[in-house]
């Protein structure tokens, strides 16, 4: 299964990181933007499962972390980036900050543009719960 994911800049909850850690076990592909915080622990954790891993990474190398994937894709603003990430991949698992959905956060757009395309979404809450949209 190929999995994307999107998730906070601020990085992920312990539970978080062990729900990720169980979810994967499922996929095969992992999708991830190259971002501090989430995508670089997620990027972490995938690579420690063996997943193959594509990188999909921003434009802005403000927020960029270096991730050494198997494969690289070309850099975009973070909008076109995050769709990329949806639409190349059969789930969205996302890690927002907190369970409040924001209108200014690359998170929360991201599981919105999911959404509207009828792409599964499972939401991992800091807290450890979870919701499959």
């Amino acid at each position: 299964m190929k999995i994307g994911f999107t998730g906070t800049r601020e990085g992920m909850t312990d539970i978080q990181k062990e729900r990720l850690t169980k979810g994967l076990a499922s996929g095969d592909h992992f999708h991830h933007g190259a971002c501090v915080g989430a995508d670089s622990e997620a990027h972490t954790i995938a690579k420690s499962l063996s997943l193959y891993i594509v990188v999909h990474p921003p434009l802005s190398k403000e927020k960029m972390v270096e991730c050494i994937g198997d494969e690289c894709r070309d850099a975009e603003n973070y909008l076109a980036r995050d769709q990329n990430i949806v639409d190349e991949t059969e789930i969205l698992y996302a890690f927002p900050k907190g369970k409040k959905e924001l209108l200014r956060s690359g998170t929360w757009a991201t599981i919105r543009y999911a959404l509207k395309t009828k792409k599964p979404v499972l939401i991992f809450y800091p807290d450890g719960a979870m919701e499959s949209r």
